[in-house]
């Protein structure tokens, strides 16, 4: 859903840009907490949440290669709002998506520059408010187990997408460039955006339920949902001490998680990615039918070496593919884990303390 230039116009995606420049402060202040605070429910805070960030928008970028058919001539790709919120929290949520989407648009030429800011706002405000809205209402009144958490997860990314798409419709419907009416253009965002978003949400699922099955402690949404040991004392058993689970989670490193992930993203980026629908996504399909994208705007990035991730004079197109997504992969993880290292360092610095006046 990444939109390009040239849809909305420019009062519009100014504002849009506004809003997000405004979420994406707010986020830096929430995310100081879900990065530095070490004193979260069951005791499990951001210094495990920290390392894991940048990792998340490096996998959010390989899935977001991988488009998957929805409908005759259509694809879809994850947005990753939902994912994001649940496994590091809504505020890093929007961070990860957000610098996602800035590494799409300058190194690829994939949504437009100008319509940054209504694409934050879309697939990064919109997708975590909505999703993690959703989640949390369903695990205060589901059983507190990870299957919940699974199941939360799957229905807040499944209504995220539509959610999304009934908010670029409404930025048409007030900044559109072209003459098409909105209900043709919220039937058919909608309609194939819950498409989609069935898509999405057996991907949050997956991804969601893999990270829970190995270390549940890791997984944001789950803080205070994990299963206590069990001990069997004269034959019955019982819950272990809460500080049982907690130290051994404690002295557990992440290093193999961290290193899982990013194999697993750089494997899906550069070869599985090849495989991926060469359909258009759901807003390229609608735009083409509808008529909305007569006036698109030539990308500003259009000339990268990168730009439609293919590596500029590698003709060979599996191999330029590959390199493309490696190369964006590692940029993401670098890029991401530079500032959610950034914004935790300043989350742990001590105030500045003021000297009492001398009498």
């Amino acid at each position: 859903m990444h939109v390009p230039d040239g849809f909305i116009d420019a009062p519009v995606s100014a504002a849009a840009a506004v809003v997000a420049a405004g979420a994406v402060a707010v986020s830096l202040r929430g995310a100081r907490r879900e990065l530095g605070d070490a004193s979260g429910a069951a005791g499990f805070g951001g210094e495990r949440t920290a390392p894991l960030a940048g990792l998340v928008a490096a996998f959010i970028f390989a899935v977001q290669m991988l488009n998957f058919p929805v409908a005759a001539g259509t694809s879809g790709h994850l947005l990753g709002g939902a994912l994001a919120a649940v496994l590091v929290g809504p505020y890093t949520g929007v961070l990860c998506v957000a610098v996602v989407l800035l590494m799409q648009g300058i190194l690829f030429a994939d949504g437009g520059l100008t319509a940054l800011g209504v694409n934050i706002t879309t697939m990064g405000v919109v997708t975590v408010l909505v999703s993690y809205g959703v989640f949390k209402g369903l695990v205060k009144v589901l059983p507190r187990t990870r299957r919940s958490v699974t199941a939360a997860a799957f229905l807040g990314a499944l209504l995220s997408v539509p959610a999304a798409a009934a908010f670029f419709t409404l930025l048409y419907a007030v900044g559109g460039t072209t003459d098409v009416p909105v209900g043709k253009v919220l039937t058919a965002m909608v309609g194939v955006h819950v498409l989609i978003g069935i898509g999405e949400a057996f991907i949050t699922a997956l991804t969601v339920g893999a990270v829970l099955a190995v270390r549940p402690d890791l997984v944001h949404g789950a803080r205070g949902l994990t299963t206590r040991l069990k001990l069997r004392i004269g034959g019955e058993l019982v819950d272990a001490p809460a500080a049982v689970p907690l130290a051994a989670a404690r002295g557990r490193s992440t290093k193999k998680v961290w290193a899982t992930g990013l194999v697993t993203a750089l494997a899906l980026a550069g070869f599985v990615s090849f495989y991926a629908s060469a359909s258009p996504d759901g807003l390229e399909k609608v735009a083409a039918d509808k008529g909305i994208d007569s006036k698109v705007e030539p990308h500003a990035a259009a000339d990268s070496p990168l730009a439609d991730y293919g590596v500029k004079d590698v003709a060979n197109a599996r191999l330029s593919g590959g390199l493309a997504g490696v190369i964006g992969v590692g940029a993401t993880v670098v890029v991401g884990s530079g500032v959610f290292w950034a914004v935790r360092r300043r989350r742990a610095e001590p105030a500045p303390t003021t000297p009492s006046p001398v009498a």
